[in-house]
């Protein structure tokens, strides 16, 4: 790994592991929307697979317009979180409950999302990449949209988890 003497060598170092983070996140969420119970957050799943390719075009606009190229690096950060939601779609609970489980670990990732944008957007108006921190604004838009949506989907599956379901009850 080169060593990094600037703020911009930073920055590409982010992007890449930007772009290792989208990367990933699109085999994962193929399998949340897949477990998920919930209509709406299969959906909301769904939705966002196709706005994280979008991201990954626009990190791709990124590397044309830098010169550099954003493979090469293993997000081990999202690595992480994927491992840590493939742990809840091993686990033994009702659809309700795994629901909830699923957002949790979906919101896990949109938090790491937007602070590793907000930063890469910032380390771009500092080392005066405009048009970049514009394509990094347009994503980080996306991401804390996407965290409000599982906050609102997350406040009526949570209410719905609080109950055992009903065979469970009759045993």
């Amino acid at each position: 790994m080169p060593k990094m003497k600037t703020l911009e060598d930073f920055l590409m170092d982010e992007l890449k592991d930007l772009y290792s983070a989208e990367k990933q996140l699109t085999k994962a969420l193929p399998k949340m929307a897949k477990a998920a119970n919930s209509d709406e957050l299969r959906m909301a799943f769904e939705d966002h697979l196709k706005e994280t390719e979008g991201q990954i075009e626009r990190l791709d606009k990124i590397s044309k317009i830098t010169g550099k190229a954003l493979t090469g690096k293993k997000c081990k950060a999202m690595e992480g979180l994927v491992e840590e939601g493939k742990e809840v779609l091993e686990e033994d609970c009702t659809p309700e409950v795994r629901d909830v489980a699923l957002i949790a670990a979906a919101q896990r990732v949109e938090h790491y999302e937007i602070a590793a944008y907000g930063c890469a957007k910032t380390y771009a108006r500092l080392c005066g990449y405009d048009d970049v921190m514009e394509l990094l604004e347009e994503t980080l838009e996306e991401e804390s949209a996407a965290n409000e949506k599982l906050t609102g989907l997350a406040e009526e599956i949570n209410a719905e988890a609080l109950e055992p379901a009903e065979e469970e009850t009759e045993k």
